[in-house]
């Protein structure tokens, strides 16, 4: 019995020192990925505050989940996922309360007829953005909104570069069919 009381305090002090060790890593790799969060919630919701508390969200669920990513490297587009998904649970629960909304708002007037079309194109861009399969629109939110180059953005959804650019080619291709009233 008296064996196993002497292991105890070291290996306590022992997990400690990982866990703070862990949890420098942790915060590093945070630093360098703390906007990249932000901008792949921003990307989708189009909404600062709904981003920021997105991001947080991120940044929690990874900070929980850390010990368990086996490959260390890769914790951008780790991160990015995990926004990614968080994003799109909110946008999703989001347009289901503005269509709720939507019917009680219609009424409201609008100033001015160019304000009118500016926001109704806008919104088709967006629209047709949404329509696309998830996997072609996070290509372009990454690539177009965020600015990201092909090979960032490779790295980031930890796919080749190639598949980044049929990605991409395929959602252009989409919006330009979908949105060539615009012109």
């Amino acid at each position: 019995m008296n064996e196993w009381v002497g292991r105890w305090p070291g290996s306590l002090v022992t997990d400690a020192r990982d866990g703070a060790m862990l949890e420098a890593e942790f915060e590093e790799r945070l630093r360098d990925s703390s906007r990249l969060a932000f901008g792949i919630a921003f990307g989708v919701l189009r909404n600062r505050a709904d981003a920021e508390d997105v991001a947080q969200e991120a940044f929690a669920r990874a900070f929980r989940r850390f010990r368990q990513l086996r490959n260390r490297d890769r914790f951008r587009a780790w991160l990015t996922r995990i926004a990614w998904r968080l994003a799109i649970d909110r946008w999703r629960a989001d347009r289901r309360r503005a269509a709720r909304e939507d019917a009680v708002a219609d009424a409201a007037p609008c100033s001015t007829e160019d304000f009118v079309i500016a926001r109704e194109r806008s919104a088709a861009v967006w629209r047709a953005i949404d329509a696309l399969p998830a996997k072609l629109r996070i290509a372009v939110v990454l690539s177009a909104i965020e600015g990201h180059d092909t090979r960032e953005v490779a790295r980031l959804l930890d796919i080749p570069e190639g598949t980044v650019k049929s990605r991409l080619f395929l959602a252009r291709k989409s919006l330009a069919e979908r949105l060539q009233w615009l012109k």
